[in-house]
């Protein structure tokens, strides 16, 4: 079945970086577009952003254009968030998402804080 399992987050200063990682399992992982979505507490699960199957085209929320980066590796099965300039209001649970066969798949998250 499909499995995503996220990493790499943790506490962080504002200003600081962060790199999240994605493994996927259970479909045919180089057919598909990846998306990173948070959830703030209190808060509903926002996009982040999005990286078509092949890995040329992506999309980003406003408020983290200039600072996220998407990527993939497809032999790995793996998506990554490289997150830069890190403010206290991007502190949320990061999911990676894919639909499959129009369902929604989602990991467990990883928390992101940041906080001096």
């Amino acid at each position: 079945q499909v499995q995503l399992v996220e990493s790499g987050g943790g506490l962080v200063q504002p200003g600081g970086s962060l790199r999240l990682s994605c493994a996927a399992s259970g479909f045919t992982f180089r057919t598909y577009a990846m998306n990173w979505y948070r959830r703030a507490p209190a808060n509903e699960r926002d996009f982040v952003a999005r990286i078509g199957s092949t890995g040329s085209d992506t999309n980003y929320a406003d408020s983290v254009k200039g600072r996220f980066t998407i990527s993939r590796d497809n032999d790995k099965n793996m998506v990554y968030l490289e997150m830069n300039s890190l403010k206290p209001e991007d502190t949320a649970e990061y999911y990676c998402n894919v639909v499959v066969w129009g369902r929604r798949y989602w990991g467990q998250g990883t928390q992101v804080i940041v906080s001096s």
